[in-house]
């Protein structure tokens, strides 16, 4: 990729994010986290690039940080999440550790139905979406 394009590319995903609702935001994120688990995958079973699966991983669990740090304890789903957070965590953990891709199609299962849990409530014609904030 050129140096435009990639200036273009950054300047939408800026514009992307700055215009995003909370609700997309947290969308994002999960989509930011599902793609570095899957290059940290190719990164082990095709390139046999160690460092680059490290770094994957350790994206994903600062992504996974993130998002526990989008949890508002006032709501009672923020605790049922923080479990699963943490749990993600550990695994993303120990996979980067060991290098270890069983659990990954779990983790990715988990991270894509709450992915889709999330987008179903950004498109919600209910009015709350934007004011959601249980990560």
């Amino acid at each position: 990729m050129d140096y435009r394009n990639k200036n273009l590319r950054q300047e939408y995903l800026k514009q992307s994010v700055m215009t995003a609702s909370p609700c997309e935001l947290i969308v994002m994120l999960y989509d930011s986290c599902i793609k570095n688990l899957k290059l940290a995958e190719i990164c082990l079973t095709e390139n046999n690039d160690l460092s680059g699966a490290h770094t994957h991983f350790r994206n994903a669990q600062d992504i996974i940080m993130e998002l526990i740090n989008c949890l508002d304890p006032g709501v009672e789903l923020s605790a049922k999440l923080l479990d699963i957070y943490e749990y993600l965590l550990r695994t993303l953990r120990d996979m980067n550790i060991k290098k270890d891709l069983t659990l990954l199609p779990d983790m990715l299962d988990i991270l894509t139905s709450i992915r889709d849990t999330w987008q179903q409530i950004s498109k919600s014609s209910y009015g709350f979406a934007s004011e959601v904030s249980a990560g």
